[in-house]
């Protein structure tokens, strides 16, 4: 019974981790490196991670450097940028990439915070997907009917817990991003 309800908290904090990675790549007004986690670059034929062929530093608020181990990469770089559905302009100097990263319109604050909302719902269902399963282990156990009521009380005390969690990493992220 214990393993059960351990394995489904160690599942809802992974779900709110996940959360966290995913609003890490949504751009809001600041500049921050985690946006480029999920950019793949090609080079020598295989997509790679563009953390692992260049090193990404932010010298001011609204500004990006780019600056590749190979610079015959740069030109990769530049495209999977270009590619991303980031909405950013890189400028190649020929030995690094600069982004300044603009202000966000009202409109476009408006479209982020959307999926920023609709990732947040994305990890609700998928803890209330973790609460059914522990449940089903729990109805499916040989457990006297008093043991298997409490054990789903505390497996819906659980799921309360971290759909506020969930709530609460969402207001963090539209607050970021309303912000001017």
């Amino acid at each position: 019974m214990e393993t059960i309800k351990s394995n489904a908290e160690s599942k809802m904090k992974k779900s709110i981790v996940a959360l966290q990675n995913e609003f890490n790549s949504i751009r809001t007004g600041r500049a921050s490196a985690a946006i480029f986690d999920k950019i793949r670059v090609e080079y020598y034929g295989s997509p790679t991670p563009l953390n692992q062929l260049a090193t990404i530093s932010i010298p001011e608020a609204r500004l990006i450097v780019i600056q590749p181990f190979d610079k015959n990469s740069l030109a990769d770089i530049e495209k999977a940028i270009f590619a991303s559905d980031l909405g950013l302009t890189p400028g190649n100097d020929g030995k690094v990439i600069r982004i300044n990263i603009p202000p966000l319109t009202e409109q476009r604050r408006k479209d982020l915070s959307k999926q920023a909302k609709g990732l947040a719902e994305n990890a609700k269902v998928a803890i209330r997907n973790i609460r059914r399963d522990s449940n089903d282990l729990i109805k499916k156990g040989d457990f006297p009917e008093d043991v298997i009521k409490s054990a789903q009380t505390e497996i819906q005390e659980l799921t309360d817990k971290y759909t506020k969690d969930v709530d609460a990493v969402y207001k963090d992220k539209e607050k970021e991003i309303m912000e001017v």
